[in-house]
């Protein structure tokens, strides 16, 4: 790959790649994150090939391994495109079937389809599928779509023009004020405004002279794998985030701290920071600039501890991950001493979408205080189980009901579990209540990361409590 020189380099390589994206091209996506992986879909991908190739199709379909797309509960996934056909839970053995039938002949095969536990109905097309027709994805939206160890399919859906827009066009103070006005709160705790947290690490940036940015990565909460799926699926969403970010506050050096058992995440964030760098993206002089950034991955030890900013800088620092009493915030006093913003995975993803699509754009999603969407890892006593992206002030109930698909059996819902241990239980009574930051803080839970765990007439509270 040719190192990009300058902005108009990458704008006509950007043209050509976009101009080549066609997904009415026949091909098979299939989902190659961790839960499909977990079930056999590398051995899917395998096999597809090869029996596409023994099949001697006069127009080769391309099979391409993609980020989980979130529908979990039926993985492996597999869409077979310009259609969009939606097979779940395939295995090695369906995929002979599946290339003469459905690549061959065009049938729909009716036994791998999705049935609708609520009327029995089969769906043939993956936009039908309730738990995705009722979604919001901004953040999530390449994943299921592009192979996310290509820089190219990031590029050809627009990825890195609103880096190239931010150093080409725009001051830091613009940047700021966009983010301000987009109304976006931290993804990963108690939703501290984002623009105001930026602006006031980068007036300690100016007085002290240099400062850090970091990825926090290191999601422990039970029944949370966001942030893993975003960086196996689409890595670049998050480091162009961080480039922005450090652009506006005028940082140089970052850290994705990132738990080491996340190993598909970590290699597909090491082969997107490698493509990046190679592209002229990331680095020295990005895209002609003068604008240097430095991005390095910091693998955690496992310790839950560590996904609290003061015990991550610890160790981060190679120090013992124990959190310290606040203030000095990391804005004043952070790593090594010096001002420090650290936003979790799914806040840095939004970055170039604002920056895109404009502050007062993003700020038209959600409700009065809490803007966008926000994803939940829906887990438990449900239909479907998966990753959901929704706008934010949406009900409980319809996250549970009309995109997870309800309580097996038909059981009674009791209650759901937000934010992991350091949230709480929200009974049946509350599930009309909008879910904002404001709203679940007054039931005593939290929005934290994004864990939901949904719980049936049958679990124990008890012991449920005993667990967390």
């Amino acid at each position: 790959m040719n190192r990009l020189q300058t902005i108009a380099e990458f704008n006509v390589w950007q043209s050509a790649l976009s101009a080549g994206w066609d997904e009415t091209i026949p091909c098979v996506r299939v989902c190659d994150g961790t839960g499909c992986r977990a079930l056999g879909s590398q051995k899917v991908l395998v096999n597809l090939r090869e029996e596409i190739q023994k099949a001697g199709l006069q127009t080769p379909i391309e099979v391409i391994g993609t980020g989980c797309p979130g529908f979990c509960e039926c993985g492996p996934l597999l869409t077979v495109y310009p259609q969009r056909i939606s097979y779940q839970k395939i295995k090695p053995s369906d995929v002979p079937e599946i290339v003469q039938q459905t690549l061959m002949r065009g049938e729909i095969l009716e036994h791998l389809l999705y049935t609708d536990p609520q009327t029995g109905q089969h769906i043939h097309l993956e936009p039908d599928l309730p738990f995705y027709r009722n979604q919001k994805r901004m953040v999530l939206d390449f994943n299921g779509r592009i192979d996310p160890t290509r820089i190219e399919d990031y590029i050809a859906l627009g990825g890195y023009r609103a880096l190239a827009e931010a150093l080409s066009s725009m001051t830091p103070e613009q940047i700021l004020a966009e983010v301000k006005v987009s109304g976006l709160r931290g993804r990963g705790g108690a939703g501290f405004p984002t623009g105001i947290k930026w602006e006031i690490c980068c007036k300690n940036v100016k007085r002290v002279g240099d400062g850090y940015i970091v990825c926090n990565a290191d999601e422990g909460d039970p029944g949370a794998f966001m942030d893993r799926s975003v960086m196996e699926g689409n890595p670049h969403s998050v480091i162009e985030g961080m480039i922005i970010g450090a652009y506006a506050m005028g940082i140089h050096r970052g850290f994705v701290y990132i738990r080491a058992e996340y190993p598909l995440a970590v290699e597909n964030l090491r082969i997107a920071l490698h493509q990046a760098e190679a592209a002229g993206l990331l680095g020295r002089d990005i895209l002609g600039s003068g604008f240097d950034f430095i991005l390095t991955i910091r693998l955690g030890a496992g310790a839950f501890v560590c996904g609290e900013e003061t015990a991550l800088m610890a160790s981060i620092e190679g120090r013992i991950g124990e959190p310290r009493p606040r203030p000095p915030f990391p804005a004043e006093s952070g790593l090594w001493g010096k001002p420090t913003n650290i936003n979790n995975v799914e806040t840095w993803a939004n970055i170039p979408y604002i920056i895109n699509q404009g502050g007062q754009e993003y700020a038209k999603i959600g409700t009065e205080n809490s803007k966008g969407t926000k994803i939940f890892s829906v887990v438990g006593k449900i239909n479907n189980t998966g990753l959901v992206e929704v706008p934010m002030g949406i009900t409980l109930r319809e996250v549970i009901y009309d995109v997870g698909g309800g309580i097996p059996d038909s059981k009674q819902f009791k209650a759901v579990q937000l934010g992991g241990p350091s949230g709480g239980c929200i009974p049946a009574k509350h599930l009309d209540v909008p879910i904002d930051y404001e709203s679940l803080t007054g039931l005593g839970a939290i929005m934290g990361s994004g864990g939901m765990v949904v719980t049936d007439e049958d679990t124990c509270m008890v012991d449920f409590a005993r667990y967390f």
